[in-house]
């Protein structure tokens, strides 16, 4: 690994600090570097706060070493006005000697743009270091704005012999060390969704109750409305999109969007698109998980087995052929992780 892969991976260190907590813009790090030195790193914390090259500058305590030295950054430097100025103009003001780009942004408003501005402003800049963690790090946000819609996660806990639950009725599949990777996973991602007989059957508020984190978006397919309002879905911990054929209307943190049943895929894809919502994991249940698996609508799949656990009758876990990457053993459960070709 030479140095600019060795400060482009400090960047992506801390660039994952703020996972789950930046929608809608991207995960990003940066890192200042003078003679072989790191003096100043930051991060992009959330929307609406400075971007990740103006924490790392601001964290400079030499102000004059910076037109000597190098600044790292795993996102190409934006080039737009949004809620703060470009980066790429306030790197060309200080006038660094060189910048290193881990991926640059396919996202249209920046696109290159960044880059030109400092390659005009005579300093040089290098892009494509550590590409594909780059690109992995933020493969929420270019799925969003290269597909137009959101990342998807397949997730359900299955038992050894391949129910979801016992008899049809809401049964513990996985252990507590499970339950709360699971919850860390929520607070990762932007939104999780169900389908109307999931929040029926087993009244989940699909919160973050086991970890440190943000409440996810809660997304609920429930076409005729059929959940009562009373339901934990509808409580007030998170904001909820009710996805329904009936009304469109907002009630506190309870949006209602009307959609059609008709290619429900695609108006779903869409409306998510619309809400900016950038990733999704979908938790159920068995018919609508088999939708997404049947239109081959995914991007990873966690699936959790519970081996030794033998429930005989019941829903059947989904119908999916595909095969894992990795597993991983919790105890007496596994978790099989699946990417999408």
């Amino acid at each position: 690994m030479n140095n600019d892969e060795l400060y482009i991976k400090r960047c992506i260190e801390l660039a994952q600090k703020a996972l789950g907590k930046t929608y809608p813009n991207p995960l990003v790090g940066s890192v200042i570097v003078h003679n072989g030195q790191i003096i100043g790193e930051g991060y992009h914390h959330k929307a609406g706060e400075p971007h990740a090259e103006i924490n790392a500058i601001n964290s400079v305590e030499n102000k004059e070493l910076i037109p000597e030295s190098t600044i790292y950054v795993s996102l190409e430097p934006c080039a737009h006005y949004g809620k703060t100025p470009p980066c790429a103009l306030k790197i060309k003001e200080l006038g660094f000697k060189k910048v290193v780009i881990g991926a640059m942004d396919s996202h249209d408003k920046v696109n290159g743009k960044g880059k030109k501005i400092i390659q005009d402003a005579g300093i040089e800049a290098v892009s494509g270091i550590l590409e594909q963690e780059c690109i992995e790090l933020n493969k929420r946000f270019f799925t969003y704005h290269e597909k137009k819609r959101p990342y998807i996660i397949l997730k359900w806990a299955e038992s050894g012999d391949g129910f979801l639950d016992k008899d049809f009725k809401p049964t513990a599949i996985s252990n507590a060390l499970v339950n709360q990777f699971v919850h860390q996973l929520r607070a990762d991602e932007h939104a999780i969704l169900v389908g109307t007989q999931t929040a029926l059957h087993d009244n989940p508020s699909l919160t973050v109750r086991n970890v440190e984190g943000t409440n996810p978006t809660r997304i609920l397919i429930d076409f005729d409305l059929k959940v009562p309002q009373h339901f934990k879905i509808y409580n007030n911990e998170a904001k909820t999109l009710v996805l329904n054929t009936i009304k469109e209307e907002t009630e506190n943190n309870i949006q209602f969007i009307k959609i059609g049943k008709e290619n429900f895929l695609t108006n779903l894809m869409e409306a998510l698109y619309k809400e900016q919502i950038q990733s999704v994991i979908i938790e159920g249940g068995r018919f609508t998980l088999q939708q997404f698996i049947d239109a081959d609508l995914w991007d990873e799949a966690i699936i959790i087995k519970n081996e030794n656990l033998k429930l005989e009758n019941g829903t059947k876990a989904p119908k999916f052929d595909h095969t894992a990457y990795k597993t991983e053993n919790y105890r007496d459960n596994t978790i099989s992780f699946f990417k999408s070709k």
